[in-house]
């Protein structure tokens, strides 16, 4: 078995990070970086890349921006032929990228309704299947759905969200119970409430940010450093019997 704390580390492999901008993408990728991973990123702006470039390469590590829209599948499987190409392998899969649109079920538009499902869902899913080709093929791979809260609970105002989440969440395991046999670990993160883009409007609502804080037992909202850990644990060696789990990182709030 080794040195235990060797088994958390992640030198020489590669892992592809959709939504690796900003907020928990960043973090996540930033954490798998300083494991010792080499880093695909992944965004649909390339001036978006400049700062993950820059944080990966503080830690010694090699970064490949890569600009993708992952609802287009077209553009998935180029994405994945470059990370292909340039590192020989595919290790690790985050699938972070998402969006968030707020509004009452009566009024909730079409094109609202479909650009979430396209991003959070079927994006996914393209993802998940073009680098579990390679994954599986190679017998070895870690794939990191990230969920949320919403994965298990409706919230407000947010059909779309909640339905792409909770859809999510079955994925990874369908997904689990296919490959588990093929050395091939699906799993997920369900953050909680955290300090992003897609929390901006939360926050900045006195009423909901603070009905939000009374029910959050750890008493603050969460950030992206708070997943590093569930990451890096979940794309290691050491959760290789792990499948088809959503690992909550929430703060205490579906305990509540």
């Amino acid at each position: 078995m080794g040195n235990l704390n060797d088994r958390f580390r992640l030198d020489g492999s590669t892992a592809v990070v959709t939504g690796a901008s900003f907020g928990l993408g960043y973090g996540i990728a930033e954490g798998l970086a300083e494991s010792g991973a080499n880093i695909v990123a992944v965004s649909r702006r390339a001036e978006n890349l400049k700062d993950v470039q820059a944080v990966v390469a503080s830690y010694g590590r090699e970064c490949l921006p890569v600009v993708c829209d992952v609802s287009d599948q077209d553009q998935v499987d180029a994405m994945v032929a470059q990370a292909l190409e340039r590192f020989g392998r595919i290790d690790i899969l985050v699938n972070n990228a998402g969006i968030i649109k707020r509004s009452p079920a009566v009024d909730f538009t079409e094109a609202d309704w479909k650009s979430v499902i396209d991003v959070n869902l079927n994006g996914v899913w393209y993802c998940c299947q073009a680098a579990g080709r390679a994954m599986v093929s190679q017998k070895r791979g870690k794939i990191i759905n990230i969920g949320s809260v919403l994965s298990f609970q409706g919230g407000i105002l947010v059909p779309s969200y909640a339905a792409a989440k909770g859809a999510l969440g079955q994925l990874t395991q369908a997904l689990a119970n296919e490959w588990a046999s093929e050395g091939v670990n699906v799993n997920g993160i369900a953050p909680g409430y955290c300090v992003t883009a897609n929390t901006e409007a939360l926050r900045a609502d006195a009423g909901r940010s603070e009905a939000i804080l009374a029910r959050i037992p750890a008493g603050r909202w969460g950030t992206p450093d708070d997943l590093k850990g569930a990451a890096v644990f979940l794309a290691s060696e050491a959760s290789d019997y792990i499948h088809g789990h959503m690992l909550v990182v929430d703060g205490g709030w579906l305990g509540r």
